[in-house]
């Protein structure tokens, strides 16, 4: 392993300034598990790491604020959060995912902004805090600004979070009221998806309204499918039929991509399948 200087600052403005955006071997550390595989895998030979783990106990809080978000500090870890009480009553859905991502040694160490950050296809949080309506607070030297998770992820390992900037918080409004993660595996629960598939949506009179539909895993970073959605606004819940219709065209909407989880033909194939499962599954765990 190439040798490297690990530089610990005490406040957000120090962390900062020792980031580089000209130079790509700078880099900040959270809890550190995806650069430290990345540098054993010999694809990163960072010359400097910032570690971020002083800069202030206000970025690993967990608190609901006034008009009912839930506001998770960039430094939270991925097991804090899950173990939130505040999380699994008002944000289960959040709460269901966690548990299964990665394993607990992991999640007791990765943080929440490292890991949306880190951009892998293939990561669980992302699609779920999309579905969600969430949004990602960045940090940089000119002062703060507010993202849609939507907008967070650009391609693979790629975000609109610049060298010199530093993912500090996350914002989740109050949950709808239904929904649901699957997540298709071909070995384990806690292993790497062939496709992810997040749904949220509201159903006054029965009627599914607001419907959010964002895929991971099968594509080069979480994509909403926008034509899926409005074709489940207005449609009875008790519509199977036409809920199976149109979740067999829903891959029809994306490029669907193939790598060692599955082929594309298989990653559509589950697609067409596992939408309609994640409707009715989402719609029989109502948030109290």
């Amino acid at each position: 392993m190439t040798p490297f200087d690990f530089l610990v600052p005490y406040s957000l403005d120090e962390a900062l300034e020792l980031l580089d955006d000209e130079d790509p071997n700078v880099r900040p550390v959270g809890g550190g598990t995806a650069v430290m595989l990345m540098m054993k895998a010999g694809v990163l030979s960072p010359t400097k790491l910032i570690g971020l783990h002083c800069i202030g106990d206000r970025y690993s809080d967990i608190a609901q604020s006034s008009d009912g978000t839930l506001e998770v500090g960039g430094l939270t870890t991925l097991a804090e959060l899950e173990n939130s009480l505040i999380v699994m009553q008002r944000w289960p859905l959040l709460h269901r995912t966690l548990k299964t991502l990665s394993n607990v040694r992991v999640r007791n160490v990765a943080t929440v902004g490292g890991n949306l950050a880190h951009a892998d296809p293939h990561m669980d949080l992302p699609p779920v805090l999309s579905a969600m309506n969430a949004s990602v607070i960045i940090a940089g030297r000119k002062g703060f600004r507010e993202v849609h998770a939507d907008s967070l992820c650009t391609g693979y390992y790629e975000t609109v979070v610049a060298k010199d900037e530093l993912i500090v918080g996350v914002r989740v409004p109050v949950q709808r009221q239904y929904g649901h993660y699957a997540k298709i595996t071909t070995r384990a629960a806690h292993d790497w998806p062939a496709l992810g598939l997040a749904v949220t949506f509201d159903t006054p009179n029965n009627i599914i309204k607001d419907a959010s539909i964002v895929v991971g895993a099968a594509t080069d970073r979480p994509i909403r499918l926008v034509q899926t959605e409005l074709a489940l606004n207005g449609v009875d819940l008790s519509n199977f039929e036409r809920i199976q219709v149109i979740s067999e065209k829903a891959a029809d909407e994306i490029e669907v991509m193939g790598d060692t989880h599955g082929t594309a033909d298989y990653k559509r194939q589950l697609l067409r399948v596992t939408l309609r499962r994640v409707i009715l599954a989402a719609s029989k765990r109502q948030v109290q």
